[in-house]
């Protein structure tokens, strides 16, 4: 990826740093564009390693609720209460994250293999951790106010709201530059009333913090096989159960290994309170089911948007996102309610129709 110059983050991480040539970056990753300083310029021998320096991305699509103002804010009030994650400094009037140095899961075992069994332990700890902190046990700026967050334990208001999020956010929002492709693959917005009635009826169990986008990518093995956790860009306070059903739909564990997963998610949170993994047999497949409907309509931007953007729209990288979207919307036909879904053929000459009309 290349470097920009004139950019905020570019900028600072040269003036930080002393000059371009020690820079990493920028580093892959949708929301910031990020850049690894080589020491932390203070003088401070206590505080070793390297650091990194960004800024968000601007003119992103965002397909999720933020609950924090700041994610560095959410580092610093976390920091001695969740084991494992970035420390954050203020150097010259910039916040600065410790960069983990390691290895991500993903790369030690790709989505869809056996995750080591020792790290799915650690895990544990980290679900443990998070069941710790309540949602009135920090004080830092919030991006949703009061309205917009469920009353304790509601679960079901708490999916609604993230139902509702997505219908307002990310689907209406988004109908003028891609309603005829929303429509023409069924997904008009009677799809949400169709969702509402599948997930209705969720048990309440007690809120907690949330990661909300544990997956491969975000877990790093450093050298001594400790797991830590990165990008805590989507946090956000509420039903302990969606976060497991998010970790599970996003990490694709082999079917053998999802038990195990379970059974330890389910001893961590319950053992610092009771009531936490309550009527997660009914409920969780629902999450899941949630998750995989959600999945649609931002996959849905995201690949035509890249399509669109590839300088080569040539037949065969048109043939192989018709084939993505059409096990994307397969998988999420149940709590859609859809009765059938496009072939791969006639969901092509819905791109090729869509990329036309721009």
């Amino acid at each position: 990826m290349a470097t920009d110059p004139t950019t905020t983050a570019w900028r600072r991480a040269v003036e930080l740093s002393g000059g371009e040539q020690s820079i990493e970056g920028p580093l892959k990753g949708y929301h910031h564009e990020t850049y690894v300083l080589p020491f932390l310029p203070t003088g401070d021998l206590s505080r070793t390693g390297r650091w990194k320096c960004r800024d968000p991305r601007s003119g992103l699509f965002w397909f999720d609720r933020r609950c924090f103002e700041s994610e560095e804010a959410l580092l610093g009030a976390l920091s001695g209460r969740i084991s494992r994650i970035p420390e954050v400094v203020e150097v010259e009037g910039a916040k600065l994250q410790q960069f983990i140095e390691g290895s991500t899961l993903g790369s030690l075992a790709k989505r869809g293999k056996s995750a080591p069994s020792d790290l799915t332990g650690q895990l544990g700890s980290l679900f443990r951790e998070m069941a710790e902190v309540r949602p009135d046990s920090l004080s830092i700026a919030r991006k949703c106010t009061k309205e917009d967050q469920a009353p304790e334990g509601d679960s079901a208001e708490f999916l609604e709201r993230l139902i509702r999020f997505t219908e307002k956010q990310v689907y209406e929002k988004n109908l003028e530059q891609f309603g005829g492709l929303f429509g023409r693959l069924g997904l008009d917005g009677e799809a949400f009333t169709r969702l509402r009635k599948h997930v209705l009826g969720l048990v309440e169990r007690p809120f907690c913090l949330l990661h909300a986008d544990l997956h491969r990518e975000n877990l790093i093995v450093d050298r001594s096989s400790r797991l830590w956790v990165i990008d805590w860009e989507l946090a956000m306070f509420g039903d302990p159960l969606y976060d497991l059903a998010t970790h599970l739909y996003l990490m694709r564990y082999p079917e053998a290994q999802v038990p195990g997963v379970i059974t330890s998610w389910r001893r961590s949170v319950e053992d610092v309170r009771a009531g936490s993994s309550q009527g997660w047999e009914k409920d969780l497949p629902l999450l899941i089911d949630f998750k995989k409907a959600q999945s649609v309509y931002t996959d849905v931007i995201r690949s035509a948007t890249k399509l669109s953007a590839s300088p080569a729209r040539d037949s065969s990288l048109l043939w192989l996102t018709a084939v993505k979207l059409r096990g994307i919307v397969s998988a999420a036909a149940v709590p859609l309610g859809l009765e059938t879904v496009p072939s791969v053929p006639r969901i092509a000459d819905m791109l090729a129709r869509w990329l036309a009309g721009r």
